[in-house]
């Protein structure tokens, strides 16, 4: 009997949804996270089981290969997509502005108890170097070992390692920087105390 990768490299169309449904929520979380956004995390998702059918040739042997692989064309993909939408939006910031919409969006989210820390969270890890980033959603969010993450990173796990803990280091400090700002901002909204003695 052969090997389901064998299955996969051969065209076998039962075979590969068989690794979709396997690894698709791995992906998924990846990119969700990745990107911070639901839509172009479906996006990435697609893409990269697309990009995945196509090079199906260079599916590994080995029975744990497919996860590192998979998460491997999946950074690819979302490298490719996150440069895709920054040339789109550079594109349409040279277009002449549009009337402002009022968006209360953000009241909605400033009443959640813990909307500060989320922000915060997001923004800190925006400001993280993309390869920090890569090795924070791949370790710790989307689960990945250091091995597969090295695998899909294709470098060394100590370098994995070290660019985790520098990551984690750096968020810290970032996410108390961001909380301190909010904080002095929201102060400054609400100006000076009017208290008033009788």
């Amino acid at each position: 009997m052969t090997s389901i990768h064998t299955r996969i490299r051969d065209g076998d169309p039962d075979s590969f949804r068989h690794l979709f449904r396997s690894h698709a929520q791995l992906v998924h979380r990846y990119a969700i996270r990745a990107t911070g956004d639901w839509a172009t995390a479906e996006d990435v998702v697609s893409l990269t089981f697309l990009e995945a059918w196509r090079l199906r040739a260079r599916i590994p042997e080995e029975p744990d290969g497919a996860k590192a692989w998979l998460m491997g064309i999946a950074v690819n993909v979302q490298r490719n997509t996150s440069r895709a939408a920054r040339r789109h939006e550079k594109a349409l910031a040279r277009m002449p502005a549009k009337e402002p919409v009022p968006d209360i969006a953000g009241e909605v989210v400033g009443r959640m108890a813990d909307a500060e820390q989320l922000t915060a969270a997001k923004n800190a890890l925006g400001k993280l170097r993309r390869s920090e980033r890569e090795v924070v959603t791949l370790c710790v969010w989307s689960g990945l070992s250091y091995a597969e993450a090295a695998e899909a990173l294709g470098v060394a796990v100590g370098t994995v390692r070290s660019r985790l803990f520098r990551a984690r280091e750096r968020l810290r400090k970032l996410a108390e920087h961001e909380l301190r700002k909010n904080a002095d901002g929201a102060a400054a909204r609400r100006g000076p105390s009017t208290t008033t003695c009788t």
